[in-house]
């Protein structure tokens, strides 16, 4: 397999295009969008950085492949949240360095916890949070509608 060079960058608004187009592409295939869903592709800067939070992008020779949000929940935790990669280059580790690189992001910002919500036929992203360091928590009733699970991990 040949090496591919992934550049971990943060968002600027010129990626909200590729923000919007790789989560709706996995959220389509899976499930389907909820309004919500599109309110924040489309405005990210409103839902996710008004309130504190980051996104960063995964990129290969400039291309955006992947990306992952941080959004504030309060003063100490954070959730991660619309992580995507490209179906082309799944496989390749891109989710991992993400999800590396966003907790270390939420070290930097003084979280304690980050939450995550997801569904367990997503199975190897669930895999991934495992091996990340998440845990499986007791989920809320009805905050998504997609999602049958939730995991934290205290930073």
């Amino acid at each position: 397999m040949e090496t591919m060079i992934v550049n971990i960058i943060d968002y600027t608004p010129a990626h909200q295009a590729a923000f919007e187009a790789l989560n709706s592409a996995w959220i389509e295939k899976y499930f389907y969008l909820e309004p919500i869903d599109k309110e924040v592709l489309r405005n990210p800067e409103e839902h996710i950085y008004a309130h504190g939070g980051v996104i960063i992008m995964a990129e290969i020779d400039k291309q955006s492949v992947g990306t992952v949000a941080l959004k504030r929940v309060d003063d100490h935790v954070f959730e991660m949240t619309k992580m995507a990669v490209d179906e082309k280059y799944q496989g390749h580790h891109i989710g991992w360095q993400l999800g590396q690189a966003v907790l270390q992001k939420a070290k930097e910002m003084n979280a304690q916890k980050v939450i995550l919500y997801s569904n367990r036929k997503l199975a190897p992203a669930i895999s991934m949070y495992h091996k990340l360091g998440f845990v499986e928590v007791e989920l809320e009733k009805g905050l998504y509608v997609r999602s049958d699970i939730k995991m934290e991990i205290t930073i």
